[in-house]
């Protein structure tokens, strides 16, 4: 079977990539489960580039196609903060609730309107020969006036979804796939690469 090495070790990332990605007859493989162990330092200036840097290392390093992401929440009330930084914002190690809990206090007392915000996913694919692909999606909401929900991870506690009333933590997974930044971008590189010949 064809394989395909998705360049993280998020396991919750890696569920999903699975789950939306199960239809195609290639296995996706993590780079841990391919043997590889880099850290590659993410010093681009978008998305895309993040996203470039990661796929194309892990793809010289193994010889296969890789796909790599990157994405990001961006708050417009905080001048799109923490965009391309939202992995890292406020230290590697921080865990998210304090991560949440900032961003809920940041905004106390902004009113809806103004708590517009987007989760980000920019795809790219390093093809052994050399060829880059990459694919861009958003997911559009607010942020949340409190923390809710336990599904997901990140920042979907406080992702709050207007049309469903509630965050995308308190979604199922099936749910987020559907409406989701990664889930959106994964079906577009999905579709690029069975144009491309690559998939079936």
């Amino acid at each position: 079977m064809f394989k395909i090495i998705f360049a993280t070790g998020n396991k919750g990332k890696v569920n999903e990539i699975r789950e939306i990605l199960k239809d195609l007859d290639a296995e996706v493989i993590t780079m841990k489960e391919a043997g590889i162990e880099i850290d590659v330092e993410e010093n681009g200036t978008t998305y895309e580039e993040n996203a470039i840097l990661k796929a194309k290392a892990i793809m010289e390093a193994s010889g296969c196609l890789t796909l790599a992401d990157d994405s990001g929440l961006e708050i417009d009330y905080l001048g799109k903060e923490p965009g391309i930084h939202s992995a890292r914002y406020m230290g590697h190690d921080t865990s998210y609730d304090i991560k949440n809990k900032n961003f809920i206090d940041k905004l106390e007392g902004v009113p809806d309107e103004q708590r517009t915000a987007r989760f980000v996913c920019a795809i790219a694919a390093a093809f052994p020969d050399g060829r880059i692909e990459t694919v861009r999606a958003t997911m559009e909401g607010q942020i949340a006036h409190e923390i809710a929900g336990g599904n997901g991870f990140g920042f979907d506690p406080i992702f709050f979804l207007p049309d469903r009333g509630c965050t995308s933590a308190e979604i199922t997974s099936e749910e987020k796939n559907e409406i989701s930044h990664r889930g959106k971008a994964l079906r577009l590189m999905k579709d690029r690469l069975v144009e491309m010949g690559v998939l079936k």
